[in-house]
């Protein structure tokens, strides 16, 4: 569809990953469904990154949102994705957390895919806040 993805392997805050996008044009990764998320599992399993470890993508939830334990994301969403909105629809398959995100409506956060280990098909992974 156009996109292109690069791995990198700093370990800095989420503030400092969306920094360093924003200075290469581009933005930090997302995916409406299986084939983003397979190509990211693809692209870290091609940096040999050991597990566990957790990457940022641009998934966040602002302050003014709750969590929705009954949502995929948990009430997260994509950041600057279609101008800042991201596709409504959430496939159930990206609805895997490693840890559930702590309840509330009143603080941002951020949530990191996480790689757990390799299960001889691929990395096992989830969402981690």
């Amino acid at each position: 569809a156009g996109a292109c993805f690069s791995a990198h392997l700093a370990n800095v805050s989420y503030a400092e990953a969306r920094g360093a996008c924003d200075r290469r044009r581009g933005g930090l990764a997302w995916g409406s469904g299986e084939p983003e998320l397979s190509l990211l599992l693809g692209l870290l399993a091609e940096a040999a990154v050991p597990a566990p470890a957790v990457f940022w993508v641009g998934l966040k939830r602002n302050a003014s949102s709750c969590t929705h334990e009954e949502q995929p994301l948990r009430g997260f969403s994509w950041e600057g994705v279609g101008g800042g909105t991201a596709p409504r629809e959430v496939p159930a398959v990206l609805g895997r957390w490693v840890q559930e995100p702590l309840q509330s409506c009143l603080t941002a956060r951020c949530a990191g895919l996480h790689l757990v280990a390799d299960a001889g098909d691929g990395p096992s992974w989830g969402w981690k806040e």
